[in-house]
């Protein structure tokens, strides 16, 4: 349906073990010792932003979000591109070609043929989206196409790119090139863009989440950009797993996009994230950059010499506690996860359907602005829709979806700080919040109790902060009482007010008065 023509011979759906096989045999990747695959991205270790482009034509001039975030490409320039990827197509020797769905739940997933070059890539984009069963694979007709050649050199004059490294969408021709990068998170993330392009039409909302259910079936799900712990905080053995990354939420179910996980590796710790660790230790785990002694076959989950952003892809069931189905009810309970290395943010706050709307639109989190000497300030990173590069439309399109549907199905909201406490996190001294004290107040808020708690308002947010929590140390509740110099907690709390209202300007005419009103504010001297 695309024009394919090549002589290549095609390995077709192919499973783990034939892909395993083939990539080491080819030298793309080699067996750790206890039996994931470890391959090398080279110097793509992460998605190429500045890369990728959408092809703006009728389909798409009055319904892609265009500017920085969603760049155009001349519909000229994609045929010069796609005619130069048929033609590296019609001169391989070998292919793979894997026939998946993009989402779990039937009525609203699209059917995807992802064409590669390498078989890890193969093995990466079949443990990322949906398997067909057999039954579906043999009546299965793709709807989108995606042509991943690692080895392809775009050219800027003839393709209209800004490097040799190409991602390029085209929806009214369902087709997407990816060229120039062997980082293969790009695939996975194309096809959430495309989920994020057509389901808001049919009501639909796309979300980058995690998602679990509790015991009494009760769907919970986790806003979060990368660093956060999505994938970590939803990986809880009490509860069921419905998945790590990206999620639709309909009128009768939250589903799972994928298939599999894509969790960072770095410095991955047994104690905390047991489930995660041990999929460091199966067959059919692809472990990207993870560096590895190549006599011993051993794994230095520590060791960032290839990559800070060291990932590993496995299938969900590698997950104990996983739902069969990648499915559970519309949610209980929403949490947006933000790690503040300002220090300001409480570690769990309740948000209003309009407070929640607006840290939605501004989806906020903050890092340590790098390690060269003399950096003394955090960095405050706003991702609209905490996922601001896979969302074609303009953002209040998602944001009213979540508001309506908060208020809808009566949605508990809170936003919980997974930084740091006490000080910026570039003071001395100044640490983390554990990953146990974020748990309980997790668990708190999820299993309903926490709802029962005194609550009283911030004066810079105004969400509601709980005064005491069952086994939590009331002063943890309030960072300021955790600086020890207040007046530096005020100054640092006025800027970061002050941010939030700075990156908001863009969206203030997009939304109603309430959603604006939810803006924080400094407050006045007392």
């Amino acid at each position: 349906m695309q024009g394919i023509e090549t002589n290549a011979e095609l390995f077709w759906n192919l499973g783990t073990a034939p892909l395993v096989e083939r990539a080491v045999r080819r030298g793309e990747g080699r067996l750790a010792k206890d039996g994931p695959l470890v391959v090398a991205t080279g110097k793509h270790t992460g998605r190429s932003a500045q890369d990728k482009f959408i092809v703006r034509d009728a389909e798409t001039d009055a319904s892609v979000w265009w500017g920085k975030t969603n760049k155009a490409m001349d519909p000229a320039h994609f045929a010069a591109l796609k005619a130069d990827f048929l033609a590296e197509l019609a001169e391989r020797e070998t292919l793979f070609v894997q026939d998946l769905f993009g989402g779990s739940q039937p009525e609203h997933r699209v059917n995807v043929r992802v064409i590669n070059e390498f078989a890890w890539h193969s093995l990466f984009i079949r443990t990322m989206l949906v398997r067909p069963t057999a039954d579906e694979l043999a009546g299965f007709v793709p709807e989108y196409t995606i042509i991943d050649l690692p080895s392809f050199r775009a050219d800027p004059a003839r393709h209209g790119t800004r490097s040799e490294t190409v991602i390029a969408v085209n929806y009214s021709e369902k087709l997407i090139l990816i060229g120039g990068t062997a980082y293969a998170g790009e695939m996975k993330k194309s096809v959430f863009g495309l989920l994020n392009y057509l389901l808001p039409v049919d009501g639909i909302m796309p979300m980058h989440c995690s998602a679990n259910i509790g015991p009494n079936g009760d769907t919970a799900v986790f806003f979060g950009l990368s660093g956060t712990g999505k994938t970590t905080l939803s990986a809880d053995a009490s509860r069921t797993l419905i998945g790590d990354d990206e999620h639709g939420w309909s009128d009768t179910a939250v589903f799972n996009f994928e298939g599999g996980c894509y969790a960072k590796m770095i410095r991955l710790s047994e104690e905390a994230e047991p489930e995660i660790y041990a999929t460091t230790r199966r067959f059919g785990t692809v472990l990207e950059n993870v560096v590895m002694d190549a006599e011993t076959r051993e794994l230095d989950l520590d060791d960032n010499s290839l990559a800070e952003n060291s990932r590993g892809a496995y299938p969900i069931d590698f997950i104990p506690n996983a739902s069969a189905e990648n499915m559970g009810p519309v949610p209980r309970n929403v949490v947006m996860l933000t790690a503040d290395a300002f220090g300001v943010l409480p570690p769990i706050a309740k948000l209003t359907p309009e407070q929640a709307m607006y840290h939605f639109l501004s989806g906020y989190t903050a890092r340590v602005a790098g390690t060269e000497i003399g950096v003394t300030e955090p960095e405050a990173t706003f991702s609209t829709c905490f996922g601001a590069p896979f969302m074609p439309r303009h953002p209040s399109i998602y944001g009213n979806l979540l508001k309506e549907r908060i208020a809808k199905g009566g949605v508990d909201c809170w936003l919980v700080n997974t930084g740091w406490a006490g000080g910026k996190a570039t003071d001395p001294g100044i640490k983390r919040m554990p990953i146990k004290l974020t748990r309980a107040l997790l668990n708190a808020a999820l299993d309903g109790s926490l709802n029962q708690a005194e609550f009283r308002t911030d004066p810079n947010f105004g969400f509601r902060v709980p005064v005491s929590v069952p086994g939590v140390d009331p002063s943890l509740l309030d960072p300021r009482e955790q600086w020890a110099n207040k007046a530096q907690y005020d100054a640092t709390a006025a800027r970061l007010v002050d941010l939030f209202n700075e990156n908001f300007a863009q969206f203030a005419e997009h939304v109603d008065e309430e959603v604006r009103q939810a803006a924080p504010r400094t407050p006045l001297p007392a």
